[in-house]
């Protein structure tokens, strides 16, 4: 995997994150959904045009039922995660202060821990896209949450890093695991795709499907949307 490859993960999430100090107070739902709308029709171009495909690709019967399983383990972390891998924004208020909820940065961690895992096995330019598209607004709404919670800079700068960090270690794990005879961990990678498959679905789906205010037509959403699907597909048909 290369060096920028690496970083690109890494600063997505990162200045993603940071950025909630580079942006003048206010309302910033809008963008932030634009933002959203963009990645998540991006997550699901490259999940159906190339991840799917390639995952299926070892004639491995069992990858439908990881793909349900990841699906499923999504809608488990999102338990805890209120929702801030789609860029929902929730308030945490106890009694007369505010307490920053550290299961939301657990499960953010180790859904981007999971998502980083498949790169050792090639699946490297299209997921690492994916992956770095999708963390910028759950970075941004992982920050706008501590911030509303009072997290001191320094804390909030320490998590983010953090949380950025974790889809190039789930890369390391699952390359060091791979190199090991005792696991042998490459006959597995399909499998392991499959889970990110069913986390990438359920992502870019709840963010295409959600229901804007009331019910209406929103032209610059389809916009985005389109955009961000026409990126991979004139990609793949290139490749064809």
């Amino acid at each position: 995997m290369h060096v920028w490859q690496l970083l690109l993960l890494f600063g997505a999430a990162f200045f993603g994150g940071v950025s909630i100090f580079l942006i003048k107070k206010g309302d910033h739902t809008k963008q932030l959904k634009l933002v959203l709308s963009f990645s998540g029709a991006f997550l699901f171009a490259i999940t159906v045009l190339h991840l799917i495909p390639d995952a299926y690709h070892g004639n491995d019967n069992l990858v439908g039922v990881f793909i349900l399983g990841g699906f499923l383990f999504q809608v488990i972390l999102e338990q805890f995660s209120d929702g801030v891998e789609h860029g929902h924004i929730h308030h945490h208020e106890h009694d007369h202060h505010r307490v920053f909820p550290f299961a939301i940065l657990v499960s953010l961690c180790i859904h981007a821990f999971l998502e980083g895992m498949p790169l050792a096995q090639g699946y490297q330019n299209q997921l690492v896209f994916g992956i770095a598209l999708h963390h910028i607004p759950a970075a941004f709404a992982l920050a706008s949450v501590m911030m509303v919670n009072k997290v001191s800079k320094n804390k909030m700068i320490f998590f983010l890093a953090l949380f950025a960090i974790m889809a190039p270690a789930g890369y390391f794990f699952s390359d060091t695991l791979s190199h090991t005879a005792a696991f042998n961990l490459q006959q597995y990678f399909n499998r392991i795709m499959g889970v990110v498959i069913g986390i990438f679905l359920h992502i870019s789906t709840t963010i295409l499907f959600e229901s804007s205010e009331g019910h209406q037509f929103n032209l610059r959403k389809m916009v985005v949307v389109l955009l961000g699907i026409s990126i991979p597909l004139i990609g793949f048909l290139m490749e064809m």
